[in-house]
């Protein structure tokens, strides 16, 4: 008898980490490799939220928390929806802190889902959404959002796939991977539908709210249409925004019950995240914040290097994000041809494996966020990572007969 529980014969490892781990063994062998897998900024976290963290220590603080986090942060977080947002919550009842954001989306659906609840995933997603959504004992629903329709759900898909067995519908905009992000008009498209469907929740990750693109104006979705207010879990963190993933701290914000059955999960879990986290995150939100244009400058340099690069590459087509820091071209083109070797490139899959093989160059087959033929590309790494790789991405794809 195994002593693995069947619960996880439902789930798979993260393919972004499982590619992160494989391009650390490459380099550990001795192999140049350039990895584009992993998403998280190579910006270095602010320096008066690192010295908010040391004063944190030197100050004894580091002890126990509440569950929910410290109400200083708390009371932060609040802020910060007030004056971003136009959101009011209570610290005290309606902001949970957990240990990143997966780990606050987990706790939510924890708290919420029984058998056969079913939740609407958009794709392509975040690979993690319906593995939690898995393990949770729900069902991920699938919406497939084509490049046509720049990778958005339209109302009508949203109407076509909700069901009286739905529980949640998962929003992430701007998007991982594909970096596309609602208009306030389409928000309000997709609002009038959930406005129909009154046992449908709505869980906004706007963990990339900040690195936005060309004027885009980011909105939530219940910032847009109020009467959702008291079904809307927003999620959030400082993991992208000020370089913090390493910190390991998201946070969300909801209706009471919810949040207090999300509370109650924590308590018999990790807890509560780290108390030095929480003051350096305290630093972030309270902080300046001048640092985000430029940084959002550089990405857009990237953005703009790598679409166009991309696009040169035979076979490749790809379109311009409004936000994130990631493109999701498609290499529809590609497939079936032949590599010099004599194999075929029969997916996506495929495809990435002849690049990472070929070329050195680590990138996420699209079957990993639920949409083929794609692949994910992070930019959030140097210009001159970012020109050699697609370099060496163009020669991949001549190659090809």
């Amino acid at each position: 008898m195994s002593i693995i529980a069947k619960r996880l014969g439902r789930i798979k490892p993260s393919p972004t980490n499982v590619l992160t781990g494989k391009v650390a063994e490459m380099k550990a062998a001795g192999r140049e490799v350039i990895g584009l897998g992993a998403g998280e900024p190579d910006f270095d976290t602010p320096d008066n939220i690192k010295q908010a963290a040391i004063d944190a220590l030197n100050r004894g603080e580091t002890k126990y928390t509440p569950i929910a986090g410290t109400m200083a942060l708390r009371k932060a977080i609040a802020a910060k929806f007030a004056r971003e947002n136009g959101l009011t919550y209570d610290p005290a009842t309606q902001i949970t802190v957990g240990c990143g954001g997966k780990h606050v989306i987990f706790n939510a659906l924890m708290a919420s889902l029984d058998e056969g609840d079913e939740v609407i995933v958009p794709a392509p997603y975040w690979v993690s959404y319906p593995d939690m959504v898995l393990l949770a004992e729900g069902t991920p629903v699938f919406v497939e959002c084509t490049a046509e329709n720049g990778f958005l759900m339209t109302p009508e898909q949203l109407e076509a796939a909700i069901t009286p067995k739905t529980k949640w519908l998962i929003l992430n905009s701007p998007s991982n991977p594909s970096g596309a992000a609602y208009t306030r008009a389409q928000l309000k498209g997709l609002a009038q539908v959930l406005l129909r469907h009154p046992q449908v929740w709505i869980m906004p990750d706007d963990m990339y709210e900040h690195v936005i693109y060309d004027d885009f104006e980011f909105t939530t979705i219940a910032q847009v249409e109020p009467k959702l207010y008291d079904r809307t879990l927003t999620l959030n963190g400082v993991s992208k925004v000020y370089s913090m993933t390493g910190w390991r701290l998201g946070y969300a914000a909801g209706p009471k019950e919810l949040i207090a059955a999300m509370n109650m999960v924590q308590s018999q879990s990790i807890t509560h995240t780290s108390s030095i986290s929480q003051a350096a995150a305290c630093a972030g939100l309270n902080g300046p914040q001048d640092f985000i244009a430029p940084h959002n400058a550089l990405f857009k340099q990237r953005r703009d290097l790598v679409v166009s690069m991309l696009n040169q590459a035979a076979g490749i087509s790809c379109r311009s994000p409004a936000g994130a820091f990631y493109v999701y071209p498609s290499c529809a083109g590609v497939i079936g041809k032949t590599a010099p070797d004599g194999t075929v490139i029969a997916d996506d899959t495929a495809f990435v494996t002849y690049l990472l093989e070929t070329e050195g160059v680590a990138v996420v087959q699209g079957a990993a966020f639920g949409l083929s033929p794609h692949f994910r590309i992070s930019y959030a790494t140097s210009t001159e990572a970012l020109e050699e790789a697609c370099r060496r991405i163009q020669r991949a794809c001549a190659a090809l007969r």
